[in-house]
């Protein structure tokens, strides 16, 4: 639990980061979480404003067994599928997160108390399927406050499109590239236009665009580390944060252009962008490395536990660190082309590793509740 003193201590950094106008997301959720009224305890005391999930957070939290026990004994008695039982377990959780920040959406107007939940990661590639999926995860956890998530992959974005349009607000993932960061946008633009066309309430409908952060490093400074050079070695950990401020300045015109306009004047929300992988993966950087360097009104950073606490205990919030760097940004990703590493292949690579990690994930999961399902004397199908 977190004391009196803690509380007091880590409100610092996580306030001046509020108050910059980053809303600050927990990138975990387990059952034991929310029970344990930890969850809660964050909102309370950590500033934190919305959860999000992946594949890999309910491997982990399910996988564990651990505050499932009770559910996973009803729905072998039932002699549920595994697909079934794993869909009753993640949307239980969402649904009990979702009603802890149903008052921060209430107070926001739906800005924040989010809570996401990814659709099927092997519909990555089905259009139709994962619209259908959206609608139905929508339905079963039966919040406003729920998020769907999409991957931001070529089949993704007439999803995306869709799924808006039916008025389900969405979290987009995987996005690694600046010209599928401007495809997500579009897509979202123009799920709103079909909405508007439907007239829908354009105000009800919230998104979020997921630009994975860290992974662009560990790809990149790996090929920096192979090349070896003084002006390799120099660039390392620089790439992520160039990628994620361009995002931020496309961000910026997309939402400032002639088409956003009419829909603004509808009262539509702009897409914000979450910086996410926020969790440093080399030990040699600075653990808030992509909380401090990320700062910039409008926006949302989903961070590990781990990172959330590093931020409370020693963050560095100085103010608006995205919009000033636009030009060195350029620089920055121009100079690794030229050492011969290319951008659009890095990206498209772990695009690729991004939607078969959650599959791998997703198929552990699986696994997981199949020996449970089994153990207690029900043969999954």
């Amino acid at each position: 639990m977190i004391t009196v003193t803690e509380a007091t201590a880590s409100a610092g950094a996580l306030k001046r980061l509020s108050d910059e106008g980053v809303s600050i997301w927990l990138d975990d959720l387990s059952r034991r979480r929310i029970e344990s009224g930890n969850l809660a305890e964050l909102v309370a005391t950590r500033n934190v404003v919305g959860v999000t999930t992946n594949p890999s957070i309910f491997q982990a939290a399910i996988g564990s067994g651990e505050g499932y026990e009770a559910q996973l004994a009803d729905l072998a008695v039932r002699g549920v599928t595994v697909d079934e039982a794993v869909r009753m377990m993640t949307t239980a959780d969402v649904r009990a997160a979702a009603d802890v920040l149903r008052p921060v959406y209430d107070a926001t107007g739906g800005r924040d108390g989010r809570v996401s939940i990814e659709v099927d990661p092997r519909l990555a590639h089905d259009t139709t399927a994962t619209v259908a999926e959206a609608r139905q995860l929508a339905w079963l956890v039966d919040r406003p406050n729920v998020m769907i998530k999409i991957p931001a992959t070529k089949a993704g974005l007439p999803a995306i499109t869709e799924v808006i349009g039916a008025g389900i607000s969405v979290n987009v993932t995987l996005i690694f590239s600046l010209e599928r960061y401007r495809e997500v946008m579009d897509a979202y633009v123009a799920g709103l236009e079909k909405a508007q066309a439907a007239g829908r309430d354009l105000s009800a409908i919230h998104s979020v665009a997921s630009f994975f952060v860290s992974r662009v490093d560990s790809e990149i400074d790996k090929r920096l580390t192979l090349l070896g050079t003084d002006e390799a070695l120099a660039l390392k950990g620089r790439a992520a944060l160039a990628n994620a401020r361009l995002a931020y300045e496309a961000y910026e015109q997309v939402f400032a252009g002639a088409r956003w306009q009419a829909l603004g004047g509808a009262r539509a929300n702009r897409q914000r962008p979450l910086w996410a992988s926020t969790g440093v993966k080399d030990p040699a950087y600075k653990d808030t490395l992509y909380v401090d360097e990320l700062v910039a009104p409008g926006t949302v950073n989903t961070m590990p536990e781990a990172t959330l606490n590093a931020v409370a205990d020693h963050g560095d919030v100085q103010g608006d660190t995205v919009t000033g760097g636009y030009a060195q940004a350029r620089a920055d990703l121009a100079a690794v082309e030229r050492l011969g590493i290319p951008y659009d292949e890095v990206v498209r690579q772990l695009e690729n590793e991004g939607v078969a990690k959650f599959e791998v994930a997703w198929q552990d999961l699986l696994d997981a509740v199949t020996k449970s399902l089994n153990d207690k004397g029900v043969d999954a199908e």
